[in-house]
């Protein structure tokens, strides 16, 4: 439920609605934790995936997970909602190495790359052309939005997500219409990022803050 609510939640407090989006919560190893969430009929639309987009269809979560599940992915949970009419579904998945996504086929309109760089971790998406599989008047509204939210493991020191980014987290967001993703108008995602973790250097910071708090101690006694 949390996950499904911050899939939704734009900067500065205001609240958007995404029509499709990709939530990466990335590690400096290249291993991800992914949710993609999206309404059945985007991702008939842009991924010509085989599923019912009649908003009265019942969500075959059974064949969403098959469909998702691939050599470069694992499903570990598919959920399902309603908004406006349309019904949404969220798929989480474990990802070993999220350069090879692209070769999975529900990711395949994407390229995934992490380089090494100057000591630093280049991590790089790109969106390319779309399925434009026929879907007819599902209620679209002509303000739909795209967007690829991405959870970084260290501290950044580029990135091309432009203005009101980077949010509280760690975690930059590109967003795009949805009607330029249906035109196959790429996306260009980058974001450059030191190879230890925030985590890893909190950790080295509290042992190091602990050992010489006892040196202190000891020299007292």
């Amino acid at each position: 439920v949390a996950a499904t609510c911050l899939s939704a939640c734009g900067g500065g407090g205001l609240v958007k609605y995404y029509e499709y989006d990709e939530d990466i919560y990335l590690s400096v190893d290249g291993s991800a934790t992914i949710y993609l969430n999206a309404s059945v009929p985007a991702l008939v639309n842009l991924r010509g995936l085989d599923l019912d987009v009649r908003p009265t269809a019942s969500v075959d979560r059974a064949k969403v997970r098959r469909l998702f599940t691939t050599d470069a992915t694992r499903v570990t949970r598919v959920s399902r909602w309603r908004r406006f009419g349309r019904q949404f579904v969220q798929v989480r998945m474990s990802v070993d190495d999220v350069t090879k996504l692209g070769a999975a086929a529900p990711f395949s309109w994407a390229t995934y790359e992490i380089d090494r760089r100057d000591d630093l971790s280049v991590y790089r998406q790109r969106l390319n052309a779309s399925a434009g599989k026929p879907v007819g008047d599902v209620g679209w509204k002509g303000n739909e939005l795209v967007a690829v939210r991405v959870h970084l493991p260290s501290r950044i020191r580029y990135h091309n997500a432009g203005a009101g980014n980077l949010k509280r987290g760690n975690i930059l967001v590109w967003e795009q219409p949805l009607a330029d993703r249906q035109a196959g108008t790429p996306l260009e995602i980058e974001a450059r990022i030191e190879e230890t973790s925030i985590l890893s250097s909190t950790l080295a910071l509290f042992a190091v803050s602990g050992l010489l708090a006892l040196l202190v101690l000891a020299t007292i006694i």
